[in-house]
């Protein structure tokens, strides 16, 4: 069976579903109802910690139904016949969908990033164990995000609400005997709380020991792409483009990742709107609208690439500074983490504007 679509996104994830709700809310995202008036609700100066569960069920919630498609798989994307626009998916049980417009959000093994030419993301050499602890009596932590490094592994705590903190442990270069005592989740706590009984104050192993079995997610591999890798990639063919993970997968040293790809699906949605309004709501000739939406897309690349190319920079300096051993890389990274700027929440002050 084969269908047509103007916009096709691919990936439900924190990107897809931001990037869909956007397009659908076009006038009425991050805005509280006032009567017959609409007032901007400023949240400078904070920063805040969601569940990515929440924040995903929370979009699916608002989008419209049918608009979210199931156990889909793309099995292999081709060029739409006519011109460069648009493309032609094939799923894994064989339908067909063309898209005059093709997103792909969906993550750092992209199907879409491969049909745009982008080359692969770079595994680092580390493991990643995060969950919740949470505490019934309410924590001590306050609101302060805490990240300590440790001689062959990295630990952070983020205080989600009075009685709830996000814990995770990045272990740098493990070995094969660590790899193979971490099989799942479970294991991995129990080798991480060995290593953090030896170094460790008994908070921190406390908190680790009380981890919610149930929240546990331990990633056996990170994704990144290099700086140089998000500043020359084309982001864009015709009218196909990435967006989020697949556009600018970056590790989780200062937990800007879901935040970029909130960035990404306001500026391409608004983007795409004007294109729509300069064609006359579509009601212009074909190729006209092809050549608008195009523009838009370009316009979209061109202004996401400065910023995520400053994050994947950041991100990768850290990340190389608290793996290295080498006493020159870490003056280099050192240097370049000065050049960056001394305030280590800058990144998260960044108005992408509106809608």
């Amino acid at each position: 069976m084969e269908e047509v679509h103007g916009i096709v996104i691919v990936g439900a994830g924190i990107c897809g579903l931001a990037t869909a709700l956007a397009l659908y809310r076009i006038h009425d995202v991050w805005q509280q109802e006032q009567g017959n008036k609409s007032a901007v609700i400023p949240v400078r100066g904070e920063l805040r910690w969601l569940k990515r569960r929440d924040l995903i069920e929370t979009m699916a919630m608002k989008i419209p139904p049918g608009a979210i498609r199931f156990s889909c798989h793309v099995a292999a994307l081709h060029p739409a016949n006519l011109g460069n626009h648009g493309a032609v998916l094939t799923t894994m049980d064989g339908g067909i969908i063309r898209a005059k417009v093709l997103i792909g959000c969906d993550g750092s093994n992209s199907v879409v990033a491969k049909y745009l030419g982008l080359s692969p993301a770079i595994p680092a050499p580390c493991m990643l164990l995060r969950g919740f602890t949470r505490y019934p009596n309410g924590h001590p932590f306050g609101t302060h995000f805490l990240r300590l490094k440790y001689k062959d592994f990295f630990l952070g705590r983020a205080p989600m609400t009075n009685n709830l903190v996000n814990f995770f442990v990045a272990i740098w270069h493990p070995s094969a005997t660590s790899a193979d005592a971490t099989k799942d989740a479970r294991a991995m706590k129990d080798f991480v709380l060995e290593k953090l009984k030896d170094q460790c104050s008994n908070e921190i192993v406390e908190m680790a020991r009380d981890l919610d079995p149930e929240s546990l997610i331990l990633l056996r591999r990170a994704w990144y792409r290099p700086p140089w890798q998000v500043m020359f990639s084309s982001f864009r063919k015709g009218t196909v483009t990435v967006a989020g993970d697949a556009m600018h997968v970056m590790g989780n040293y200062i937990g800007q990742g879901g935040s970029a790809a909130l960035e990404d699906a306001l500026v391409l949605a608004r983007s795409l709107s004007r294109a729509a309004a300069e064609s006359g709501g579509g009601g212009g000739s074909c190729e006209l609208c092809e050549k608008k939406i195009s523009a838009a897309i370009g316009e979209y690349v061109r202004e996401r690439r400065l910023r995520v190319v400053r994050l994947s920079l950041e991100t990768f300096t850290l990340g190389t500074l608290m793996g290295t051993k080498s006493l020159l890389t870490k003056l280099v990274c050192f240097a370049i983490v000065a050049l960056l700027g001394t305030n280590s929440n800058e990144h998260a002050n960044y108005d992408c504007g509106h809608l």
